[in-house]
């Protein structure tokens, strides 16, 4: 199964995190199918930018949303 979630970048203690879509299967930071957006919990304010087009299509499609990504794409 599909699914939309974070995957973790940045160095220590700097976090970023990516919206990837990947198998359910895959580690957290393992490969993805593709990249949709990012969010930045570390700056001021919380940067969110993905693209709504694909994550729509991609729910379309069966992939189920983590609960953080689907808190922060709600916003």
């Amino acid at each position: 199964m599909t699914v939309v979630r974070l995957t973790r970048m940045g160095r220590k203690k700097k976090p970023f995190y990516r919206i990837v879509v990947t198998d359910s299967r895959k580690r957290r930071d393992g490969s993805w199918i593709e990249s949709i957006g990012y969010y930045n919990p570390m700056s001021e304010p919380e940067v969110v930018k993905f693209d709504a087009e694909r994550l729509k299509y991609w729910q379309g499609v069966g992939a189920k949303l983590s609960e953080k990504v689907a808190s922060i794409t709600s916003k």
